[in-house]
């Protein structure tokens, strides 16, 4: 994604984004993002209404609630001033205490209702807030969660988590300041200007130039901040993944004793981080401080002009309290103003990345009225496939067809396209060109629920969810007994060592199953593929990592696991490739050689190379081996 630089108008030239900078000594700060450029505040509320537009009726009567609450605190002031006009009137004590207590007991009346009306919306928008941001993060959650492979290849997981949160926060922030601030603020100027109009003109309309000016003087300060926040927010989700990668590779710093290092890496993002934040808070408290001198110049000289006013008789003295508490109740909405405002360009700052995320379209689709697999036979078929990642070709017009209940293996040097093979069958990735079939079925027709039903996946590096490893072994059949999955566990090999725990299949992994060694790992993801019982199985380097003890139990399993199913293996084990039916050998993202191990053997091209080197114990020229990049033997079959 490209760098875009998030500024109305570019004002980042402009002479008072230099002069801001210069004073707060940050003409280093450079706000550029990478994102959509396309984006702005109107998708953020498109993404809201979505969610909003579910509990329209609820909106409706939270701002009919707080507008009426405003109403009655421009009504209230117009009882008081009848009240203290009473006492220049001349009148007994009783006329006079008839009008006070009627006037008294109105002004209760509505406060009475103000206070029923404030707190019934309050309620109302606690319910619909929980609504909302439980929508909002599931909608975004359940989109997210769909992208590719190649997505999340490229970005920080813990970074997104962080983006996740402030989303669903940004509503709650923007929702309170529309509710309690501006419906309240729009509503009380319009009122205290209708009745200014009757009252005295010329106050009205020095009264609306100022909060005209004044919004219109913090609409451009919000926007000239806009591209700050946006770069706060981005460096903040950085700095949240950058954090979180340290924290996962926390081994690594231990076995190097890095920690010195990785202190001053942290230390030194975060200083920049700290950097632009303290540059929005000064900014932010420089501004606040001009729109507070503002409010006390126009309290001082509406003041004064009352005065005058009421010296040359203009004025009666139930007018200027009138005068008073309208002056007062506009001040104190107009005086959060800035802030409110800032707020919600913060909001939609800290939206932005998630709804860039929400918003990108998904690298795998789904056609619509797709074919549903069923009783999956295996047959798999490539037909002059060709697929290309980052610019460079790694399959290259590729056909092979593969029967039901066939074990494949695949094999070939290091970047041969292998893993990409796979890949591609489990619609991980769609080709660039040519067709891939299950069943004779182009499986972008079929729905990728089903095809990825169809298929189970041990890969070389097994992660589990930080769940009982229960939990773990019914990911393959959500809806599985406890006998099921414990069979499944008995011919993965895995059900001796989960009874030798305490807690027994309760039992919690670990983060990405860290409580497991590397073999228990595997077998738990062996179990999980039996529960599965799909027709199709791949095998990615299932084997690679594991010391002989783990590989043979696991060995056993596979070998378990693979009757009746298409099997497509990635291994470099010559015991196991011997033992399949059918034997691929890949190069440079072609099919150089195909067929059994004895016949690969007569033809004496690359698989024979390949097994003499490894059946020698030896490679014929290791210096040159070791420039391309092999460091042993085995190298020669891994992905």
């Amino acid at each position: 994604m490209k760098e875009v630089v998030m500024t109305p108008k570019n004002t980042q030239n402009g002479w008072f984004d230099r002069a801001m900078r210069r004073l707060f000594n940050a003409l280093d700060i450079n706000p550029h993002v990478e994102g959509d450029g396309r984006l702005n505040v109107t998708s953020v509320l498109r993404i809201y209404w979505e969610s909003l537009q579910k509990l329209s009726s609820v909106v409706v009567m939270i701002i009919t609630l707080v507008a009426i609450a405003s109403v009655i605190g421009i009504i209230v002031p117009l009882y008081y001033k009848d009240f203290f006009n009473v006492f220049a009137k001349g009148l007994t004590a009783e006329e006079a205490g008839r009008l006070l207590f009627g006037a008294i007991s109105t002004v209760f009346a509505l406060d009475l209702f103000s206070l029923v009306s404030r707190r019934t919306a309050m309620f109302k928008l606690i319910r619909l807030t929980q609504a909302v941001m439980t929508d909002l993060r599931a909608r975004a959650f359940d989109h997210v969660i769909r992208h590719s492979h190649a997505y999340y290849t490229s970005v920080f997981v813990g970074a997104l988590v962080q983006k996740l949160s402030r989303f669903q926060r940004s509503y709650d922030r923007l929702a309170d300041s529309v509710v309690f601030h501006i419906v309240p603020t729009i509503v009380t100027l319009i009122g205290v200007v209708i009745v200014l109009l009757r009252e005295s003109p010329l106050l009205a309309l020095a009264m609306i130039l100022w909060v005209v000016l004044l919004i219109t003087i913090n609409y451009y300060f919000a926007r000239w901040m806009l591209k700050y926040n946006v770069y706060r927010a981005a460096l903040d989700s950085v700095v949240t993944g950058k954090t979180a990668d340290m924290f996962t590779n926390q081994a690594a710093i231990e076995a190097h004793g890095a920690y010195d290092i990785e202190r001053a890496r942290h230390l030194e993002f975060t200083k920049k981080q700290m950097h632009v934040a303290a540059f929005t808070w000064n900014s932010g408290h420089l501004y606040h401080g001009f729109q507070e001198g503002s409010i006390v110049l126009l309290r001082y000289v509406v003041f004064c002009v009352g005065i005058v006013l009421w010296m040359r008789g203009g004025f009666s003295l139930g007018m200027f309290m009138l005068l008073h508490a309208y002056v007062f109740a506009v001040t104190e909405k107009i005086w959060p103003i800035g802030q409110v405002i800032r707020d919600i360009y913060e909001s939609f700052a800290d939206a932005k990345e998630m709804t860039e995320a929400t918003l990108r379209p998904h690298d795998i689709l789904e056609i619509p009225n797709a074919h549903v697999f069923a009783n999956v036979e295996g047959a798999i078929e490539f037909a002059n496939v060709t697929f290309e990642y980052g610019g460079k070709r790694v399959i290259d017009n590729l056909s092979v067809s593969i029967a039901p209940g066939e074990r494949v293996a695949l094999i070939g040097p290091s970047g041969a396209g292998k893993s990409t093979f796979v890949k591609l069958v489990s619609r991980i990735f769609d080709p660039n060109e040519g067709t891939i079939t299950l069943d004779g079925i182009d499986i972008r027709e079929a729905t990728i629920k089903s095809l990825k039903q169809a298929i189970s996946t041990v890969p070389q590096e097994p992660t589990l969810f930080h769940r009982p490893i229960a939990a773990n072994i019914k990911y393959g059949k959500q809806d599985a007994t406890d006998e099921e999955m414990e069979r499944a566990a008995r011919l993965a090999n895995c059900h001796a060592f989960i009874s030798a725990h305490p807690l027994g299949y309760h039992a919690l992994v670990g983060e990405r199953g860290v409580k497991l060694s590397g073999g228990e790992r595997q077998r738990v993801v062996l179990a999980r593929a039996f529960l599965k019982n799909a027709p199709v199985l791949v095998l990615d380097e299932a084997t690679s990592s594991l010391d002989s003890e783990s590989e043979r139990q696991v060995q056993e399993a596979l070998m378990r696991l693979m009757k009746g199913r298409t099997t497509l293996i990635i291994a470099h084990r010559l015991s196991t490739i011997r033992q399949m039916d059918r034997i691929l050998v890949l190069d440079q993202g072609k099919l150089v050689e195909d067929g059994t191990h004895d016949e690969l053997l007569a033809k004496e091209g690359m698989y024979w190379k390949l097994w003499t080197v490894q059946q020698n114990g030896f490679i014929p020229d290791l210096e040159a081996a070791n420039e391309e990049g092999v460091q042993d033997e085995s190298d020669l079959f891994l992905a």
